[in-house]
């Protein structure tokens, strides 16, 4: 399994925070560490917008560790995407999907105003519930979060361990709120979902 971070538009060493803290998650929890590699985009600026670059590292990477194309394509992965980052990582999902590849998941963080449609698994993480709400009229999967109180929109990026917020499952529409935990309990409850599946 491969987890492949889209990062918005901001500074890199935010997304270098992010990927410490799921590297740091991901080897105290249930997930064994080496069916998990984490891969950061390292687009800048406009280019965390285009699908087709985010593809073409997608195609370079996975490529280093499987040697024909057929194979790589059978690497699932589980794409995590921030802001801007969200527009440009639907796109490759879907692409990497069209060539025949497995996209087990798509964790889209505070992706507002990003339509997201899919044949895979889409949850969408929010800074609040306005983002939620509107967000999910766009598309959504089930169990998503939103942050409760609400935070300002790089602190779902920078420190999701410090960020409460409500679990919710957007199948049967907005609902009340599941359960209270952290965007880092959360992105981690999905995380140990999809490396069990």
């Amino acid at each position: 399994m491969s987890i492949i971070i889209c990062p918005g538009i901001h500074e890199p060493d935010l997304t270098e925070s992010f990927r410490s803290r799921l590297l740091d998650m991901v080897s105290n929890s249930a997930i064994a560490p080496t069916t998990a590699n984490i891969l950061i985009y390292p687009g800048k600026d406009v280019l965390v917008l285009s699908a087709f670059h985010i593809l073409e590292f997608l195609r370079v990477s996975v490529a280093h560790r499987r040697y024909r194309l057929a194979d790589q394509l059978k690497s699932p992965l589980i794409f995590i995407s921030f802001s801007a980052g969200v527009v440009g990582a639907i796109g490759a999902a879907y692409l990497w999907q069209l060539l025949g590849g497995h996209v087990k998941a798509f964790i889209a963080i505070d992706g507002w105003g990003v339509p997201l449609q899919g044949n895979f698994p889409i949850h969408r993480m929010s800074h609040d519930y306005f983002t939620h709400w509107s967000s999910c009229l766009l598309g959504s999967g089930q169990n998503n979060f939103y942050a409760q109180p609400a935070v300002d929109h790089l602190s779902m990026w920078k420190s999701p361990q410090t960020v409460q917020g409500c679990w919710v499952d957007s199948s049967i529409g907005i609902s009340p709120p599941k359960g209270r935990l952290t965007a880092d309990e959360f992105l981690l409850m999905l995380l140990k979902r999809y490396e069990a599946n």
